[in-house]
């Protein structure tokens, strides 16, 4: 109590008139120079570190710089102190988030504090200190300097004495609140910084944090973890050196059991049912992305081992395609997988499972095993869950299946891949034309469109994404294109009904018995695909002008047109044959009445209509009933400036420029001006127009096309009249270059394996020179050392044989005998002066 009294009498002043806040800020400053008492010092923080909230701007301008001196002086010696000046020093430096004011005297404040780097060599140095409050108020106070200016804290961190090991060492403090907290500050620290990256790094930042997920739980951890992994993640992105550090550290398996998935699973084995069944809720769904993004980032980068690649690939596919992950880790999952797929999914074998309606999720069904790539190609088709809840077309649904989209089409890169899954879909020798495979995708693109009832959109969405697929596999490939105008599929109506997937549960009873063959007429042959295709092209546009159609029912009939559009644009490019089989499928006329139509008030199908007919038009270069010289009239009767205004329009329509290589789900409706009554019918909607291939492909080909239309029809076309042969050269030396390609980046993995081996090799020769040249040393030395002593003794012989002579003279002159030994050497030196 005397020692408050006599603060309150210095205060209050000598005539105990009342004084204003600046009057007290300026007498406790003067409190803070060294020559008072530590007690006294103590007691000015104390005071100022109350006022400094409300009177943030005079604290500042008057106590700053001796709050810094205390700092530097007081904060290692008396902890109390250090705790009050580090949270003063945060309070004056916070910028309060909604105050122009308090942010502009809370950045003028760093400035000051922050104008050299003694400050934040002390505060590092700091960290050091064991006491919990000093650490702690330490770790505050440089977030805050980290989150108003981060460059400069980065700068003088990185000149810092006991930087680094003070950082790394808080990392691991066993008080679950330091630790937290230095986790916090960390991600300020290293944010856009490779250098203090790479110091943490290779100063066991990795192991740290680590262990703090470990010890937090995992996944399942809470937000101690999330930050941990955010750290981790920090460390990695962009930063090449610190990835190849990562790998050569026993943690990249750590990654996949942090996913309770083993990371040496063999092809053929089953993921374990702990992985691929798990509750979820917010906090591990996010802490599980950042694993995720971890490990994608790790095989989207060069230097991976192939063993750590195909643990990392089969995760993420596991998690796609047979598990209960949710919608969007799924999503993120397969969008990571490396665009160079170089992963044998028809090789991996699965387990999918399915919820039993009406557990919430409690309750799971297995499925029959089956490969990777007939699951890609289900979800792909019919959504997830052998489409449950296609239906309602949900956005998050619909990325999932767009991004199962994205990695068929990275899998089916190679032309012999393409020709492989083709084949798969022609009749054999064996079977004729009735055994035809009816695979889900084969069903799916040739299941005919309803004309009685109201349009699915489930089927809708299913037969669009077929017709994706399916592009996939004919574009840039002559041969692909080749064998699918082979494919004689038979009827659909004797398949299961659309949608219902290719696999079975089996608490439902065994699978159903394959249906019969059905026999077909001599007098009518089966048809091609290329045929079955162009009278569902028909029937959608007689469905979709009738007068009984919604306006949202009608959009549905437009997304369906739009997918059998993209695709006969893309299988007939540069194959005069196709064009051949389309036009006398009666093709010609489907396409030109859309475009004759003033009616129309959606510009997508009659821009896609003249773009395909402008394609027929340029490849129409076999013998036939419609030839370019019969098709030239009609394009001069709808005028080709008709023709190319009407593909003009689809540059700018809203659902073609909206679509990216990672953005092909679109809201609902999108471009809603054109049908003002389009609502959507569930939260969160979305529909799918195009993929990025296609509009890539119409980029690349549509002023070829636009020139194409002017020529005369005995003219050579625009895209130089390449004809199947010319086509079919194209494509082998494609495949040569592709090839050579692949030869040189194996000769290049062989030059760097055995370059690495050569260096290893190296290192190890030197060394053992090294080794060799200081042995060769101390032996130079030894030697040396031997020839002195040799020397000394020759020497020292030298002197006892003179000293020896003289003293058998000396004994001669006193008369003394001396013996024969003795006296050998007189002997010898008589003989020899005789």
């Amino acid at each position: 109590m005397e020692f408050f009294s006599q603060t309150y009498v210095a205060l209050r002043g000598p005539t105990g008139a009342p004084q204003t806040a600046a009057d007290t800020i300026g007498k406790l400053s003067d409190r803070l120079s060294p020559a008072t008492l530590l007690a006294d010092r103590r007691a000015a923080v104390l005071a100022l570190k109350g006022l400094a909230r409300d009177c943030k701007h005079d604290v500042g301008d008057r106590a700053l710089p001796g709050l810094l001196e205390v700092l530097s002086n007081d904060a290692e010696v008396d902890a109390e102190i250090g705790k009050a000046v580090l949270e003063t020093l945060n309070i004056l430096c916070d910028v309060e988030e909604g105050l122009s004011t308090s942010k502009e005297v809370g950045f003028k404040h760093t400035d000051y504090v922050l104008a050299n780097e003694k400050t934040v060599h002390i505060l590092f140095a700091l960290l050091g200190d064991s006491n919990f409050y000093t650490r702690l108020a330490t770790l505050q106070y440089l977030s805050t300097l980290l989150q108003n200016r981060r460059q400069v804290v980065q700068s003088y961190f990185l000149k810092a004495p006991t930087g680094t090991g003070s950082v790394v060492s808080v990392l691991e403090d066993k008080r679950e609140v330091i630790r937290n907290e230095a986790i916090m500050m960390v991600q300020g620290l290293i944010s856009q910084s490779p250098d203090i990256q790479k110091v943490l790094a290779f100063e066991g930042a990795f192991e740290k944090l680590f262990n703090t997920v470990t010890q937090e739980g995992g996944v399942e951890g809470g937000a101690v973890a999330n930050a941990a992994l955010t750290c981790v993640d920090g460390l990695l992105r962009f930063n090449t050196s610190n990835q190849s550090y990562f790998r050569e550290t026993p943690l990249p398996p750590v990654l996949c059991s942090l996913l309770l998935f083993p990371p040496s699973l063999q092809n053929r084995d089953s993921a374990p049912q702990e992985f691929a069944l798990q509750f979820w809720d917010g906090q591990k769904q996010a802490n599980a992305t950042l694993v995720v993004g971890i490990i994608g980032m790790l095989i989207g980068t060069k230097g991976s081992s192939a063993q750590e690649a195909s643990a990392f690939t089969r995760c993420l596919v596991e998690m796609a395609l047979a598990s209960n992950a949710p919608t969007p880790l799924k999503t993120q999952a397969l969008r990571l997988l490396p665009s160079n797929l170089n992963f044998p999914l028809s090789e991996i074998v699965l387990t999918p499972y399915m919820p039993v309606p009406e557990t919430n999720g409690e309750e799971w069904d297995r499925l029959e095993p089956a490969s990777a790539l007939d699951a890609l190609t289900e979800l792909a088709l019919h959504g997830e869950y052998n489409g449950l809840e296609s239906a309602k077309r949900i956005k998050e649904g619909l990325e999932l299946r767009a991004a199962a989209v994205s990695v068929f089409e990275n899998f089916v890169r190679k032309d012999e891949i393409k020709l492989a899954i083709v084949q798969a879909m022609l009749p054999t020798e064996d079977t004729g034309p009735s055994g035809v495979p009816m695979t889900p995708l084969l069903h799916a693109l040739i299941t005919p469109p309803s004309s009685t009832s109201s349009l699915d959109s489930a089927s809708v969405t299913s037969t669009h994404l077929a017709a994706l697929l399916f592009s996939h596999l004919l574009r840039s490939s002559p041969r692909a294109k080749s064998l699918a105008r082979l494919i004689t599929p038979p009827p659909a109506s004797t398949h299961p009904e659309h949608g219902a997937g290719n696999f079975f549960v089996p608490a439902d009873g065994a699978p159903p018995p394959p249906p019969p063959h059905p026999e077909f007429d001599d007098d009518e042959p089966p048809q091609t695909l290329l045929h079955i295709l162009s009278e569902n092209l028909s029937l959608s546009f007689l469905s979709r002008s009738r007068a009984s159609t919604s306006d949202r029912e009608s959009r549905e009939w437009d997304r369906l047109v739009v997918g059998y559009l993209c695709l006969l644009s893309q299988w007939l490019w540069e194959d005069p044959e196709s064009v051949r089989d389309f036009l006398d499928a009666g093709g010609f006329g489907v396409l030109v009445e859309p475009i004759n139509q003033t009616s129309e008030v959606d510009s997508i199908v009659p821009a896609l209509c003249a773009f395909l007919l402008g394609i027929c038009y340029e490849f129409d270069r076999e013998p036939g009933e419609i030839t370019r010289t019969t098709i030239y009239p009609i394009l001069s009767r709808l005028s080709v400036d008709t023709l190319v205004g009407r593909m003009a329009r689809l540059r700018e329509d809203d659902r073609f420029k909206a679509v990216g290589p990672d953005s092909v789900v679109l809201p609902y409706p999108s471009a809603s001006y054109l049908q003002p009554s389009l609502k959507p019918e569930t939260e969160d909607e979305g529909e799918i127009w195009f993929d990025w291939a296609f509009v890539d492909f119409w980029k690349s080909n549509y002023y070829t096309i636009q020139r194409g239309l002017s020529t005369e029809p005995d003219q050579l076309s625009s895209a130089s009249g390449q004809n199947a042969e010319t086509v079919m050269l194209v494509a082998s030396l494609r495949d040569v270059i592709r090839n050579q390609s692949e030869e040189i980046e194996r000769l290049q993995r062989q030059l760097k394996d055995r370059s690495s081996s050569q260096e290893d090799e190296l290192i190890a020769l030197k060394k053992q020179v090294d080794t060799l040249s200081s042995e060769l040393q101390v032996s130079e030395e030894r030697r040396r050392d031997t020839e002195k002593e040799q020397e000394d003794l020759l020497v020292l012989l030298d002197e006892v044989t003179s000293k020896r002579k003289r003293d058998k003279a000396r004994l001669r002159e006193a008369g003394q005998e001396v013996s024969e030994d003795e006296g050998d050497d007189d002997d010898d030196d008589d003989g020899n002066s005789e």
